[in-house]
């Protein structure tokens, strides 16, 4: 969805852990929303790209600059995810997407250059989001309009839990309200990606969202690591799982994360293909929640003018359709449906669809790397505990609520 510089939103004054600069943790999952100095620097580009005031650069040029601040940290995240993709094969209990998110942290006390930023973003967002698409080459388009369909009940109901419970903390523990927004919406529908598509619309400061996308990476990583054990412990089935873990989990890199774990204990991916359908399911509501905060926002605007003196709007709203929009989903039904129709006319076969499958899966592997290596606990904690609580309700009760639905509905 993209959504391409969420982490630049949340930028606080960066604080100094293991002897380098830290930033707060990149949010995986999809949309973008600029700050207003973003927003002044595309203003200064000309037509071709170059800031104004600078000679204009070739396509070559452009090209090259981007793979020289690009690859050097996607090496990075290779370098941590091929040993975790070959210990996930032989432990796995723990499977290469858990590996590859503690290789991360590890990495990530000690110094590192700036250099290698860039590739590191790339990798957190958009191999991730590559890394979907390619799953949809290995998924029945059938199936996964099915089984959209059918978890739409349990998606609305963690949805309306976690905005509930976001609203009644707000009051309980006296969190900023937009901090509370942003956590419930990020809770309930995509992690990183519905806060950076929801900022702009409720005019958040830049400390609330880094402060509720640090919240919900938090539970993002706890939920990868303690899921599929907790599945495997109350003997869910891997359709079971995969929607416990599609309406359950944050964002999108800790429920593949998750369902490719559980494919690591089980032999079965049957549980990461149910749970990857949910929740890009799950991440369409991005567009409902958002609209309606807009006009919400237009309706508290058109108030206020009417106090004002010579009753004039107190500014525009920063919203754009196109950019809360999540793209990958639409590629991912794609290749969903190349793989259901056009591979068995061509004669390709399932040997291409295996490959391409399993090189989404490695992606994860690797963007769950760049996501370690993007892990900033110490900032979390100097947030203060209020929020990591209000996260953490929020983050129960859509489990609860999730596993109560299936099971009065008979679906676990």
């Amino acid at each position: 969805m993209e959504e391409n510089k969420v982490e630049e939103i949340g930028k606080e004054p960066a604080s100094d852990v293991g002897g380098r600069t830290e930033e707060p943790p990149a949010a995986v999952d999809e949309p973008t929303a600029e700050t207003p100095a973003d927003a002044d620097a595309a203003a200064r580009t000309d037509e071709q790209g170059a800031p104004e005031g600078e000679p204009k650069k070739s396509a070559l040029q452009k090209v090259w600059g981007w793979l020289k601040a690009t690859v050097p940290g996607v090496a990075l995240c290779a370098v941590l995810a091929v040993p975790a993709w070959f210990l996930g094969k032989l432990v796995p209990v723990i499977g290469s997407a858990v590996f590859a998110i503690v290789f991360g942290m590890v990495v990530a006390f000690f110094p590192r250059p700036k250099w290698l930023e860039s590739g590191i973003r790339f990798t957190s967002k958009k191999v991730l989001q590559a890394s979907i698409v390619f799953l949809g080459f290995g998924m029945n388009f059938i199936n996964v309009v099915e089984v959209g369909g059918s978890s739409l009940l349990i998606i609305v109901s963690t949805i309306a839990t976690s905005l509930v419970m976001a609203f009644l903390m707000c009051k309980l523990l006296r969190v900023p309200a937009n901090t509370a927004m942003l956590v419930g919406v990020g809770s309930s529908i995509c992690g990183g990606s519905a806060i950076a598509a929801t900022a702009p619309v409720i005019r958040a400061k830049d400390n609330e969202v880094a402060t509720s996308i640090s919240v919900i990476f938090l539970f993002n990583v706890i939920a990868a690591f303690t899921f599929p054990a907790i599945g495997q412990a109350l003997g869910m089935t891997d359709t079971g799982f995969g929607m416990w873990a599609g309406t359950a989990i944050n964002d999108t890199s800790s429920v593949v994360a998750a369902g490719q774990s559980w494919e690591s204990i089980t032999g079965s991916d049957a549980a990461l293909e149910y749970a990857t359908i949910v929740k890009l399911t799950r991440t369409l509501a991005i567009i409902p929640i958002t609209l309606a905060l807009a006009v919400w926002q237009l309706v508290k605007a058109k108030r206020a003018a009417k106090s004002a003196p010579g009753g004039e709007m107190p500014g525009t709203l920063n919203f754009s359709f196109v950019k809360v929009f999540p793209w990958f989903v639409i590629f991912f039904l794609v290749a969903a449906v190349i793989n259901t129709w056009l591979f068995p006319l061509t004669g390709a076969g399932e040997d291409i669809s295996s490959f391409l499958s399993d090189a989404g899966k490695f992606m994860i592997t690797l963007a769950m790397a760049a996501i370690g290596l993007n892990t900033n606990v110490v900032k979390l904690v100097r947030s203060g505990l209020k929020p990591i609580l209000l996260g953490l309700v929020c983050w129960i009760a859509i489990a609860c609520v999730s596993i109560g639905v299936q099971t009065a509905l008979g679906m676990w």
